[in-house]
């Protein structure tokens, strides 16, 4: 019998070696880089030092992969926010986590 998984984990899609330069250069053009561009460069500070120790690029991966999604979905936030929808309805997740905790 091996101690060894019968099967391995996907590894995570590894971006371009240029893609964390090209995600910059793109948070810094967008109208929200003030906010932006230090709250990525903090993450990437944090995931390479993470690297560094674990000698692992998935963090780093993962940092790439959140930033690159939140600016692909920025255009259709931007249009529900301006579309003035009502969203008191929706689940206050503060409420609920604070819920659990107690």
């Amino acid at each position: 019998m091996s101690a060894q998984p019968d099967h391995t984990p996907a590894a995570p899609y590894a971006p371009a070696p240029g893609a964390p330069a090209e995600l910059l250069a793109q948070l810094q053009a967008d109208r929200r880089a003030e906010r932006w561009v230090p709250a990525f460069e903090r993450e990437w500070a944090a995931a390479l030092e993470e690297s560094r120790r674990t000698f692992s690029l998935t963090t780093l991966y993962e940092v790439v992969h959140v930033w690159q999604a939140r600016l692909a979905s920025a255009p259709a936030v931007d249009v529900f926010v301006a579309s003035g929808h009502d969203e008191t309805g929706f689940v206050d997740m503060a409420e609920v986590r604070g819920r659990r905790r107690r």
